[in-house]
């Protein structure tokens, strides 16, 4: 990136980035589209009680409150902040919008969000995230674990991105892993266990011992499971070859072998079980999903997710979703930073309209008007400088084509376009005249590796 942001952790783009990042979110939209997500939108704030409902992230949270706050203003849990991801505002979403919506429910959601996080690469206070979930009323097939999955894979393997890993585990097999062992606490030993690429197994281990009261024996079945990744269904054999038996860990084992088998199908080489996926966050209760970028791994998950079954309920109702989400702030700036993909040019102009003398101007502005309806992005210059400084002005913009218009004696116009990068000039007719498919609007171009 050409310049680091004056506030920490809040990140701003320069017109050639931002035209990468509306690149990336374009192409995740067509995607999500293609595949019958429909676009929502939710507001940026949710009570404290409702943004904690599911995990301790406590310290990440932004409160929210007004310089000038009354005494009335909310407390406590109706204490108003800044929502940190996207999954828990969607679920009161559905909530509230049950009588208005279809189900199952697909959507697709690309907004900002906040997080207290300690700034570093990758990692931003203020980021956006591009989120699909399917949402069902009582219940929701399992198929959608498996869709959801292969939409993923799709969405980012159109982008300007090196290769990746979508990495799959499944909660119910890791939980009835460790019941068949005799660990009750379940989501103290998935707390350790997400910790196992940052600490290292030896240090999970300790942890598993000392917080959670594990025999080494325990500890050390639990880090064999975590162990075992596979591209394809193999990994069932070598979790039943560690010789546990619950009822739970089969349920897992199934469903997993479902994403997995599929996925294997048909996209080889892009998803893995990896059953040291844990995710922190506690509402996840069966397929939990994390990707990676190859040769990038440092850079952390780039697009992570999960079912939850009980995070949003009505009453007596339940509804049941799966989903996840990429981390776009995150990847831009890997984008940006490693130079993967690049803008043909900094601006949407294709055509700078010339001034022959200080009077065309509202003549250039009649060629620009029959430029645009037609779709093509004009600008018109605002002083009849010499022609070769208005020209200087559009190479300076990076605009490629500039446009000239004579006035005869008799009052008939002739106009001419110049590609300034090559100097070729020809007689255009405002009329019907268009640039070349690739100058129509900026393209975003993969860097050659």
């Amino acid at each position: 990136m050409a310049r680091k942001a004056s506030l920490s952790g809040f990140p701003e783009w320069l017109p050639q980035e931002r035209l990468v990042e509306l690149h990336v979110l374009d192409s995740l939209r067509r995607t999500f589209e293609l595949h019958g997500f429909s676009s929502i939108e939710t507001r940026a704030v949710e009570t404290v009680a409702q943004l904690l409902r599911k995990g301790e992230i406590d310290k990440e949270v932004y409160g929210l409150h007004r310089l000038q706050a009354d005494e009335a203003e909310g407390k406590g849990d109706d204490k108003l902040a800044l929502h940190f991801d996207l999954t828990v505002p969607f679920a009161r979403y559905v909530v509230e919008n049950a009588g208005h919506l279809a189900f199952p429910f697909r959507r697709y959601q690309i907004q900002k969000v906040w997080r207290g996080e300690r700034p570093q690469e990758g990692r931003a206070r203020e980021f956006t995230q591009a989120d699909i979930d399917v949402v069902g009323d009582g219940e929701l097939p399992f198929r959608y674990d498996v869709e959801l999955a292969l939409v993923i894979v799709e969405a980012l393997s159109a982008l300007p991105i090196p290769d990746f890993k979508l990495r799959v585990n499944n909660r119910k097999l890791a939980e009835g892993f460790y019941r068949g062992i005799g660990l009750t606490d379940t989501a103290g030993v998935l707390r350790s266990i997400d910790k196992l690429e940052k600490i290292g197994p030896e240090k999970v281990a300790a942890l598993l011992q000392e917080e959670l009261g594990a025999t080494d024996e325990q500890a050390q079945a639990a880090l064999k499971l975590a162990s075992i990744r596979t591209e394809d269904t193999s990994f069932v054999d070598q979790v039943r070859a560690l010789g546990v038996q619950h009822e739970l860990l089969e349920t897992g084992l199934a469903e997993l072998e479902e994403v997995i088998g599929e996925a294997h199908r048909r996209a080889p080489g892009k998803v893995m079980a990896d059953l040291s996926i844990a995710r922190g966050l506690d509402y996840y209760t069966g397929t939990v999903y994390e990707t990676v970028l190859v040769g990038h791994e440092q850079l952390g998950s780039i697009c992570s997710g999960g079912r939850y079954d009980a995070l949003a309920t009505k009453g007596n109702r339940t509804f049941p979703g799966v989903g996840l989400s990429i981390g776009v702030t995150r990847l831009v700036m890997r984008i940006l930073g490693q130079e993967f993909a690049t803008a043909s040019r900094h601006v949407p102009t294709a055509v700078l309209v010339t001034l022959a003398n200080e009077d065309s101007w509202s003549q250039a502005q009649d060629v620009a008007g029959q430029l645009r309806e037609r779709g093509i992005s004009v600008e018109v210059a605002a002083k009849a400088d010499k022609f070769g400084k208005q020209i200087k002005y559009a190479d300076r913009r990076g605009i490629p084509f500039v446009w000239f218009t004579s006035v005869a004696e008799d009052g008939s116009h002739s106009h001419e376009v110049k590609d300034i990068r090559s100097g070729d000039q020809h007689a255009a007719d405002p009329a019907s005249w268009a640039p070349p498919a690739e100058d129509l609007v900026p393209q975003v171009t993969p860097a050659a590796h």
